[in-house]
């Protein structure tokens, strides 16, 4: 459901050893990957592009809270590179916290209008609240078959049950 960006969509060809470090994690030598990132970080700090493909490594290693605090470390020192807040926005949405997915998603496609990965995620962030929104009204015990009906859609475009169904 939720779309990470793997590489910027700036139009700039990765580094020699950005592919260097995609190819040995894809390859499944994954320690050598991040040792490798880890030293291109530690010559070129500033290689905002090497510090993305890590924090994407990690995030596809599940070390959720690294690849937090490298993307939050992201935004820091470049704050107008909208994947960062891409993928960010995904990580949180994925632990529930999805009004900062939308802070964070907003923030992205201020930085870029045309952040097409961005735009979907944002669309998805809006079905959740929706979905949220229509839980709340419905728990009311006022639920109109207008509301089942679009409560029904929501969690069929999610992808989740009712509360309390397997």
């Amino acid at each position: 459901m939720w779309a990470v960006a793997g590489a910027f969509a700036q139009a700039q060809a990765p580094s020699q050893d950005g592919r260097d470090v995609e190819r040995l994690f894809r390859s499944g030598d994954v320690a050598q990957a991040m040792q490798r990132a880890d030293q291109v970080i530690a010559e070129r700090p500033r290689d905002a592009a090497m510090r993305f493909l890590r924090a994407v490594m990690l995030t596809e290693l599940q070390r959720t809270a690294e690849a937090i605090d490298a993307l939050n470390q992201l935004i820091a020192d470049f704050p107008d590179l909208p994947e960062p807040y891409n993928n960010l926005a995904v990580l949180y949405a994925a632990q529930g916290r999805i009004d900062r997915a939308r802070d964070l998603l907003e923030a992205a496609l201020r930085h870029d209008p045309g952040y097409a990965v961005a735009q979907e995620n944002l669309g998805d962030v809006f079905v959740r609240l929706a979905q949220r929104a229509y839980e709340r009204a419905g728990s009311s015990g006022r639920g109109s078959d207008g509301l089942q009906r679009k409560l029904r859609l929501a969690r069929e475009l999610t992808g989740s049950r009712p509360q309390g169904q397997p």
